[in-house]
């Protein structure tokens, strides 16, 4: 009726090398989930914000921008981190670099 203490203490030593593989078994689907998260989430978000950085690195003056705040403008002057963008003639303001989330074609803005 019960199980004798040597029968219970026997039984876990038997599948000590079954344990370890067991584990491992059972980590599979997780690791597997975070391969897929990186390759379908991670990754290219990364490249996103790669793209973002150097599209921003190389404005130049007289691009014509898309500001975060839907302005649509063209450079006039570059610093470290402002530009000043035309909105329309003798209309200039100033936006933060990352501010700007697309150069257009030339031409676009009229």
């Amino acid at each position: 009726m019960f199980i004798s203490s040597a029968f219970a203490q026997t039984a876990p030593a038997a599948a000590g090398g079954g344990d370890m593989m067991s584990s491992l078994g059972s980590m599979l689907p997780l690791v597997l989930m975070f391969v897929v998260l990186y390759f379908v989430m991670i990754r290219p978000q990364m490249k996103r914000q790669k793209e973002a950085r150097a599209m921003i690195e190389a404005l130049a003056k007289g691009d014509e921008v898309a500001t975060a705040g839907g302005l649509l403008g063209k450079i006039t002057q570059i610093g470290e981190q402002y530009l000043t963008v035309e909105i329309a003639k003798g209309v200039e303001v100033q936006v933060q670099r990352s501010a700007v989330v697309q150069v257009l074609p030339k031409g676009a803005i009229k």
